[in-house]
Parts: C-alpha cells; sequence; structure tokens
C-alpha cells in the first residue's frame, strides 16, 4: 500500500525527533502566510449545532439561492444538491437507514456529548473505508493514518453505528479506534468550530507547540471535500522544526492533562517549561476591586505608553517576562471573565467599557499566543469594530466631544490595522464573507470619516 509521505512538499523533510517519533523541518525559508501543505479531509463530521444550516458534505451554509436538500433515509444529513449528495452516498449508504436507531439507542443516549461525537467519527471512518471512493486516494490516506502512532489505552472501545462492511475492515476495527480519537481536528471557520475531521498526513508530519509557527485553516467549496491547508504564522528558517498547535494554547491550566489523556505526551515546549516552574498558578483575588486593580496593573505592564500604534510589535509570547505579581492571571478562570464581559459589554453598547476590558484580553493574549496567531488578529478586529461603534453611538455637541471622537476614530484604525497585519497572515478561511472583507469595509468606513 502506498503511502502519502512519498509526496511531501519539497520544503518539508521529515527528521529524527528526540522524544516524538519524527518531526517536520522546513528544507529552505519559509515566508510568513506561504502555504506549508494543502491536504483534502478523510472524513467530515458536521457538529450537530450546523444541522440543517450547513452541507454534510462540503460544509457550505445554504442560503437563499441554495436551500439544503434533507436526506430522506436518514432525515439526519443535508446536502447542497445533488452533487454533494452523490459524492457522499459512498459512505454515507453504510449506515443510513440504521442511523435513527443506533442515535436514538441507550448505549448512544448514555454516552457523553464528547462521546456521542467520537462515535459518529468513527462511524463516518469505517464507512468511508469501506466505500467505493477512488481506490488510490483511499489507501493512501488509510495507508498514512493507519501509520499514526495510536492514543492512550481506554477500557473500553467507542461504540459505531452498525454497519455492512468487509473482514478486513472488522480486522482492523480496533486499530482504527486507537487513531480516530487523537488525530482529529476541529474544523473551523472563522476560527468557530463547525466540525471535526481526519486530516491524516496533517497529524502524521507536525508535532505540537503551544508557541506554533504554524496553524490549520480549512477551505470550504460547494460540491468538494473539505481541504486543510498549514500556513505559516512567521518566517520559519530552514532546519527550523514547524509545529501546530493541537489545542487552545490559552487552556493554560488543562492543557498538559488534555495532552495526556488524549495524545499521550506531554508538552515541553517554552510556555508548558514555565508554567511547570511556577507549581500552582496562584489564585485570584476575590473581590471585584481587586480584580479591577489588577486589570489595570496588567494594562500597564503590557502597555507603558498609553497610546497604541500601528507600528506596535505585537510578538506575543511574553510568559517569561511576566512578574510574579502577575501570575494569577494565567488561571483559565481569568481569560474567561474578560471575554465574556467584553462580549456582553460589546453587544449591550456599553462600549467605553468593551474597550477598557478589551485591552486587557489583549494583553493576556500576548502573554499567552505566539506572533501572528490568528486569536490576537479576530479580537483586535472586534477591538476596531467596538470603537467604530462607540464613534456611531457618540453625540458630539462640543470641542470636548470632538477629542473624544478623534481618539474613537483613532483606535479604530490603529487596531484595523494591527488586526490586517496578523489575518492577513492567515489569509481567507471556511465561509464567504469573513474577516478580511470586514476589514475592507471598516477601512472604507475609516477613510470616509478622515
Amino acid at each position: 500500500m502506498s503511502s502519502s509521505l512519498d509526496e511531501l512538499p519539497a520544503h518539508v523533510r521529515l527528521e529524527a525527533h528526540a522524544t516524538a517519533r519524527d518531526k517536520a523541518v522546513a528544507a529552505s525559508d519559509i515566508s510568513p502566510g506561504s502555504v506549508i501543505l494543502e491536504v483534502p479531509s478523510m472524513v467530515v463530521l458536521l457538529l450537530s449545532s450546523g444541522k440543517g444550516r450547513r452541507c454534510d458534505f462540503c460544509l457550505c451554509s445554504g442560503t437563499s439561492e441554495i436551500r439544503l436538500a434533507r436526506c430522506t433515509g436518514c432525515a439526519s444529513y443535508w446536502y447542497c444538491g445533488p452533487q454533494c449528495q452523490t459524492l457522499h452516498w459512498g459512505s454515507h449508504k453504510k449506515f443510513c437507514k440504521r442511523l435513527a436507531s443506533f442515535t436514538a439507542s441507550a448505549d448512544f443516549q448514555c454516552l457523553e456529548a464528547h462521546e456521542q461525537l467520537d462515535a459518529l467519527l468513527h462511524t463516518h471512518l469505517i464507512a468511508e473505508i469501506s466505500s467505493n471512493s477512488p481506490p488510490d486516494v483511499r489507501a493512501k490516506q488509510l495507508s498514512t493514518f493507519m501509520s499514526l502512532l495510536p492514543g492512550p489505552q481506554h477500557d473500553s472501545v467507542p461504540i459505531a453505528c452498525p454497519m455492512s462492511v468487509g473482514a478486513d475492515v472488522h480486522q482492523t476495527l480496533e486499530v482504527l479506534f486507537t487513531r480516530s480519537g487523537n488525530n482529529n481536528f476541529a474544523i473551523h471557520s472563522h476560527l468557530t468550530t463547525i466540525a471535526h475531521g481526519i486530516f491524516p498526513l496533517a497529524s502524521r508530519l507536525f508535532n505540537h507547540s503551544c508557541l506554533p509557527n504554524a496553524a490549520a485553516r480549512y477551505v470550504l467549496r460547494r460540491g468538494q471535500s473539505v481541504r486543510m491547508e498549514i500556513v505559516a504564522l512567521r518566517e520559519i528558517k530552514a532546519t527550523e522544526e514547524i509545529c501546530i498547535s493541537y489545542v487552545d494554547p490559552a487552556l493554560i491550566e488543562s492543557r498538559q492533562q488534555i495532552f495526556k489523556l488524549t495524545y499521550g505526551f506531554s508538552c515541553t515546549c517554552p510556555s508548558c517549561n514555565f508554567i511547570d516552574t511556577l507549581g500552582s498558578i496562584p489564585s485570584l483575588p476575590v473581590s471585584e476591586s481587586a480584580l479591577a486593580e489588577l486589570d489595570s496593573a496588567l494594562q500597564t505592564f503590557c502597555f507603558p505608553y498609553s497610546d497604541i500604534d500601528d507600528h506596535m510589535l505585537l510578538a506575543g509570547s511574553a510568559l517569561p517576562d511576566l512578574p510574579e505579581i502577575f501570575h494569577p492571571v494565567l488561571r483559565e478562570s481569568y481569560l474567561l471573565r474578560l471575554t465574556d464581559a467584553f462580549s456582553r459589554s460589546s453587544h449591550e453598547g456599553s462600549y467605553h467599557v468593551a474597550l477598557d476590558v478589551g485591552l486587557t484580553v489583549l494583553a493576556v493574549y500576548l502573554l499567552i499566543y505566539p506572533e501572528n496567531y490568528p486569536q490576537i488578529g479576530m479580537h483586535l478586529l472586534e477591538m476596531a469594530k467596538t470603537a467604530w461603534n462607540a464613534v456611531i453611538a457618540t453625540e458630539y455637541d462640543n470641542a470636548h466631544d470632538t477629542l473624544a471622537k478623534t481618539s474613537l476614530l483613532k483606535r479604530s484604525r490603529v487596531y484595523r490595522n494591527l488586526a490586517s497585519n496578523i489575518l492577513e497572515v492567515f489569509g481567507p478561511e471556511g465561509d464567504p464573507a469573513g474577516p478580511l472583507e470586514e476589514l475592507a469595509v471598516l477601512k472604507k468606513l475609516l477613510h470616509e470619516e478622515a
């Protein structure tokens, strides 16, 4: 059985690794925004929140012009049209008639939500392997998938929807199960998770780091399989290892547990090594006033100059320079409190509150995330839109108000430009009309106010 490892891009090669099986390194310098690897999905599973709104094959959203058609066999899958349904039928027909009874069964219903997702993903994987998809493509993907390292041992084998498969597939079911749980990716559109999928070659090549120099983005095209692109977030020098993040690096307190339970390793990236030196992360203040003082002090530490300009270097990952007094901000509950407050204030129209809280969120992001990490860019875009909304919502009756408007416009421009610097590196992803289009619209509005 041939392997897609024989078809690596010219600028990527595998080398020995001290603790992992091997590592993908840059064979030559790779510039920011370059696509390092593009791979098709082996299987995808749309999340239940997208059912009826997205195609279960290509994951594209329905529109006023393209209404999704429901599968009459299982009544659980929707498609853009005959092309997507036909392309998916080779695997979907394996379990279509049995799916409703399977998901209604006591065995399935007693599972936790993530276990139900695993069961359905396993179902898709088994069906795809036993389908009549092009043999050469399937053989290469299966060969690479079977070469992946198994995840940690679990007490039981996840269930899957019963279906008729060949004896050869039955013999490999346990091998498949031990590899699918730790080798599936969260597929996102505009950085919002919409599905999970298996991309064997990406799993085989790239090790994890909480300070990655590359990231996955997803290409959704109507009537086509979902594709993953691995994009360089910054310049990657020749011989440097290319890493992606398997989990959100903001999960500082829980990420090591996730690595051990899901992937069977402990992360030793510089970020994790620093967290390890702390022992336990100190507790946060209890009172709101003390938390507010901590927020203000963190802003001052990260942004010592009151004005942020669009030439500011958002290098990211400043954890080693973090004074001990700020170590409590590494608690996951601290960032969650801030992001909830930012979202709530923005939606309720408390724009000045949102801008203040958002600046603290940005400070935490710069401590945790590496250079050009897309979540930093998305937050800066939200900050830019919030500042613009504050301009629109404010009445200007005197000179003082005019100065306030000028300040808000400046902040919106700065945040927009900083967001553009990051998100243009990451590039377009998923559905149309994403962040890059929002940046263009905001630029036009700000230009008209100049």
